[in-house]
This record gives C-alpha cells, sequence and structure tokens, in this order.
C-alpha cells in the first residue's frame, strides 16, 4: 500500500502538464498500464490549434470550434479554453517549447478542416505529439513518480463515498493499492474499441469504464470522431495520415480520377470531419478505392517524416503519389462529466484530457483543439489541487474502503469481435437495426456492472471494461434519434433541433443497473 497527495492514471499531455504544475507543491504519482510514451498525445501527428496569428482572434477561433461541434456545447466553456489556451501557447512558447518555425523565424502555423484561418501549430512536421510529450517529461523533477506496465482495475472509494485511491494489476496478476485524497483520470478515449482506428492499441476506455463503475457520470458517448484518412491496407489500417497533409493541398480522389470532395462541401477536403469521413465512407461502400493525391505537396517527405516512414514501412509506394486512405475511429467526444476545472460528479474523482466531456468539443471535435485542452484543463486542475490541499491526517482516516463485491465475470468472447461489431453495426453510419443488434449481443454476454475482477487477468479486465464502454456509446446512440456530428443516423438523417438541441444524453450506474436520462431530468453536482 502506498499513499501520495495525487494520483494521476494515464501518461498523455494533460497528466503531463497536470504534473508539471504540481510537481512543487505536491507529491504526485502517475500509473499507466503500459510505458509512459504508450499514448495518444505521443501518437498526435496533428498540432496544437490557438488563436496567436496577427489576423486571428479569441472570437474567431470560438465560431470555428462552435460550428465543427454543430452547436451541441456551452460557447462560455469554448471561449474560455480558448482564452487560456492562447495564454498557455504564448507561454510555451517563449518557455522555449519546440514548435516548427518558417525560414523567417517566424511561427509555421498550418491550416486544418473546419478552420476559417492558418492557426496550427506544429513540432518536428507531423511529430507534434512526440515532441511536446518529450518536452513536459525533460521538465519533470524527481518528485514526479512514475509507476509503469500496472493497470488500474478500480477506483477505490472510502464509507462516504469519496474516491480515496486506486487498485493495480500487474502482469502477473498481483495486485496494489494507491491512496490519495486526489484521484485524476487522464486516461484517453476509446478509439480503440473499433477494429478501424488511429488509436494506440492500448486506448480502449479503460478511464470512462472505471468512472461509471465508481458512479460518476458520462456524456455524449454517442458522438464519435472517425478520422477520414487512415492509411488503407486493405480490410486493416497502417496508422493515420495527418489532417495536416490537405491542409498542405492534398487532394481526395477516387480510382476513377474523380475529386470527390466537390459539390459536398465549400472547404471541400478540409470540411469538418464528420463530412469528409462519410463521403469517403460512401465511396467506399460503392466500391471505389480513394486516395490522397498528395502531388500538390511540395517536398512532402520532410514535412511529414512519420506518414512517410509509415507508408514504407506498409510497402505502400509514394513515387506515384496516392495514399489509400480509409476512415477510423479517431476521438471520443463525450466521456466524464466535469466542470471548467476537471471535478467530477464523484468527490475526490477528477478527469482531463480525452477521457472528459468538458463542452469543449460538443458533437464533433475541431481538429488539434484535443492537445489544447489537455495543457489547459492540466494547467486548471493543478492551480484547483494547489489551492484546495487536504489535512493528511484527517484523509488517512478515510482509508477503510467498503464496497459490496460482486461475483467475477466469465469473458467468453474474443475483444476482437466486439471491435469489428462496434465497426459494423455502431460505426461511421448507425440506424436502429444495427444498435440493436449490438446492443442486444451485448447483453447476451451476461455481464454485470458489479463485477470482482480481481480473478481475472489482465487482458480479462481490459475486455470487460471495453464492454462497459461499448454499452454506453451503443444505448446513447439508440436514443439519440436524429444525425449530429460524429453521431449520424440514416433512419434519421437530419439534425433535430426541436427535440434534441443543446441536449445531452447522461448516463449513470445506478444501483449496479446502466441508467440513461436527459440532462434536464437529472441535477448533476459537481463536487467542490
Amino acid at each position: 500500500m502506498m499513499s501520495t497527495d495525487v494520483i494521476i492514471v494515464g501518461s498523455g499531455i494533460a497528466a503531463l502538464q497536470l504534473a508539471r504544475q504540481l510537481q512543487e507543491h505536491l507529491n504526485v504519482i502517475i500509473i499507466t498500464k503500459n510505458k509512459v510514451k504508450d499514448s495518444n498525445s505521443y501518437l498526435a501527428q496533428g498540432g496544437i490549434a490557438a488563436p496567436i496569428g496577427i489576423l486571428d482572434k479569441i472570437e474567431l477561433h470560438t465560431r470555428d470550434t462552435m460550428t465543427a461541434g454543430c452547436n451541441h456545447q456551452s460557447i462560455e466553456v469554448v471561449k474560455n479554453v480558448i482564452r487560456d489556451g492562447k495564454r498557455i501557447i504564448e507561454y510555451l512558447i517563449n518557455d522555449g517549447a519546440p514548435f516548427d518555425r518558417k525560414a523567417d523565424g517566424d511561427l509555421a502555423l498550418g491550416m486544418e478542416g473546419a478552420h476559417s484561418i492558418a492557426r496550427i501549430l506544429h513540432s518536428g512536421g507531423d511529430q507534434t505529439g512526440k515532441y511536446i510529450v518529450d518536452y513536459l517529461l525533460d521538465s519533470l523533477t524527481g518528485k514526479v513518480r512514475f509507476v509503469q506496465e500496472e493497470m488500474v482495475c478500480e477506483l477505490l472509494r472510502n464509507e462516504r463515498g469519496h474516491c480515496c485511491g486506486v487498485k493495480t494489476m500487474k502482469s502477473d496478476g498481483s495486485i496494489h493499492h494507491y491512496f490519495a485524497p486526489h484521484v485524476v483520470l487522464s486516461t484517453g478515449g476509446a478509439g480503440s474499441i473499433y477494429s478501424l482506428s488511429s488509436n494506440a492499441p492500448s486506448v480502449t476506455g479503460d478511464g470512462m469504464a472505471l468512472a461509471f463503475l465508481a458512479g460518476a457520470a458520462l456524456s455524449d458517448m454517442e458522438f464519435i470522431q472517425f478520422h477520414p484518412t487512415l492509411l488503407s491496407l486493405g480490410t486493416t489500417s497502417g496508422g493515420l495520415v495527418s489532417e495536416a497533409v490537405r491542409g498542405e493541398g492534398a487532394l481526395l480522389i477516387n480510382d476513377r480520377g474523380e475529386r470527390i470532395m466537390e459539390g459536398v462541401h465549400p472547404q471541400l477536403e478540409l470540411a469538418p470531419r464528420h463530412i469528409v469521413a462519410e463521403k469517403i465512407n460512401s465511396e467506399r461502400n460503392e466500391g471505389k478505392t480513394v486516395y490522397l493525391d498528395i502531388t500538390p505537396v511540395k517536398e512532402f517527405k520532410t514535412k511529414f517524416p512519420s506518414i512517410t516512414k509509415m507508408c514504407e514501412t506498409h510497402h505502400v509506394s509514394l513515387s506515384d503519389g496516392k495514399i489509400p486512405v480509409t476512415p477510423g475511429c479517431h476521438f471520443t467526444m463525450g466521456g466524464v462529466v466535469t466542470d471548467e476545472e476537471g471535478k467530477t460528479t464523484v468527490n475526490g474523482l477528477y478527469a482531463i484530457g480525452e477521457v472528459a466531456c468538458t463542452g469543449l468539443h460538443g458533437a464533433n471535435r475541431l481538429a488539434s483543439n484535443s492537445l489544447l485542452e489537455g495543457l489547459v484543463f492540466g494547467e486548471r486542475l493543478a492551480h484547483h489541487l494547489i489551492t484546495a490541499k487536504k489535512n493528511a491526517a484527517s484523509f488517512t482516516a478515510a482509508y477503510h474502503v467498503s464496497k459490496s463485491r460482486g461475483t467475477a465475470p466469465e469473458i467468453t468472447f474474443d475483444p476482437a469481435e466486439l471491435k469489428e461489431r462496434m465497426m459494423t453495426d455502431v460505426g461511421i453510419i448507425r440506424n436502429e437495426q444495427s444498435l440493436t443488434n449490438h446492443l442486444n449481443w451485448l447483453k447476451a454476454q451476461y455481464l454485470p456492472y458489479n463485477a470482482d475482477l480481481d480473478r481475472l487477468s489482465q487482458d480479462e479486465i481490459q475486455t470487460y471494461l471495453m464492454w462497459v464502454v461499448s454499452m454506453m456509446i451503443t444505448q446513447s446512440a439508440l436514443l439519440r434519434t436524429e444525425s449530429r456530428g460524429g453521431h449520424i443516423r440514416s433512419d434519421y438523417p437530419a439534425e433535430n433541433n426541436t427535440d434534441w438541441f443543446k441536449r445531452r444524453i447522461l448516463l449513470i450506474n445506478e444501483n449496479h443497473q446502466l441508467k440513461v436520462v436527459h440532462d434536464e431530468q437529472h441535477k448533476i453536482e459537481i463536487y467542490a
């Protein structure tokens, strides 16, 4: 058993920003189920959006974010995040963060989909995540302890219902406990519960499932962003082909040489992601192959070294200027409901980064807003925790964890089957029949929400948590009878602003049952 001031679960950009801000004030443990750099943040090819250009403004970035998110967000939340993000990015620039610059020394600002002006900062071309994660890691001191290759399998609560620590499991099955008055989920999204995904394989929604099982409210789980351009390898994907490639002028064409975005959207290749993904999907469903024509991009290999290496690894020649692409799961807009500091509906539990639903992204995330969100909420939560230090002696008395134990679940399905079913039935295009089919399959697994996971292996626990997340996504998608942003239903193809505008679907674990409610029917209390 080990105790500390703050436990952070996950090691992406939000987690590292939080640890960087806390390290001179509180003792911090970062726990990750793999290695520190096994995160979506480290894989991020795209950049960080911020209104720092001469002609750019906070209001303009806010408008673009609201438009991409189909106005499902709170405009005040969006404006405040972008305001704080601008300040943080300006600080990082002055601090020497490794952002790319032009020959004259000015920052090189790129263009991406749904942005009305070039405002994307990159590092190392298409290696922004790697560079920024390394930069943040280098800034950490010995006051931040890393616990690697331990999977958090339960959020511990005391007799008052406060989150007071975590239970972990190592690959050998051994169980360990860590206690703290503040537990922060920074575990990323759930992209890898789909068979085609840009996400790191380990990003399967653990934090979302753990928060749900611990009693936290989740929201907007039906809104899944499918990135339009993953490298297509037939029935599988080789990885992400950044939107920045289209920002540099690459065109989307089919095997007949036709530009597929003409007549679809005024921004063509740089339309919002759900529009581009839906169009590529429809072309592929008609039996056509879709390519990124990169011939308009000058010095492609220099600007996009990681994409070049990925293509070479998978024997995709760049000599003819065409990269075959397919949509795949990329980002989870929904997640654990938080306020503007990262506090959840469970006292002592916080969520930052993609695992959280902060009100920033709405129905569809604006490109390159995710790393910005991680930096902003990492700083905000640090400020809250530093100013809300708790008395260690009083907290020690709260270590008596009470939990009614369920039975050990029997995992009888292959997680690969769940991923394929998610892609087929809860993928880019959904309808009542496909969603009902998948929901019935999930229910047929007969898994409880109060399961005792101690006797399972790490892989089995991950599969169980994937099942929990799949249930949340599927039930939410079935209930929202409209198409909005990343949630597209063929049986309800239009936005329904009469019944669904600004209405959220909340998911709550009530008496070990998944309860689905509308936000106006259930008061959400965020704990101070």
